[in-house]
């Protein structure tokens, strides 16, 4: 069973790369470019929204949203395209990871924003 499960997770991972690689790709539609961006977003965020410590509410985002977001964006992405991201991810897997400063500073200001959203409503309540 734990076999499984750590081949579960490297699929998925693996389809995470791929859907970046996707959603790169000038023959995607904007609206599975849309959902790709925040599966992966999610997916490879730093921050989590729902800390992991809460007892099953920490795992549930990882358990069932993520997979559900890959799965959506896998099937609004057309297959020609998503076969060629799936070669780049697997020729990128015994390589080095691709990063982007502007996708990571995409969501250190989202959160921030989502942060000051926050404090700004607590504020005016009171």
């Amino acid at each position: 069973m734990l076999q499984r499960l750590r081949d579960h997770a490297h699929r998925l991972k693996r389809e995470t790369m791929a859907l970046y690689y996707a959603a790169r790709d000038p023959a995607t539609p904007w609206y599975a470019k849309a959902v790709v961006a925040f599966a992966v977003g999610y997916a490879l965020s730093p921050i989590d929204p729902v800390p992991d410590f809460i007892p099953v509410l920490g795992l549930l985002d990882e358990l069932i949203l993520l997979p559900l977001a890959l799965a959506l964006a896998v099937r609004l992405t057309p297959a020609p395209v998503m076969e060629r991201a799936r070669r780049r991810a697997q020729e990128a897997a015994s390589g080095t990871r691709p990063r982007s400063r502007t996708a990571a500073a995409f969501i250190v200001l989202t959160w921030l924003g989502l942060v000051m959203l926050g404090a700004w409503v607590v504020v005016r309540v009171r």
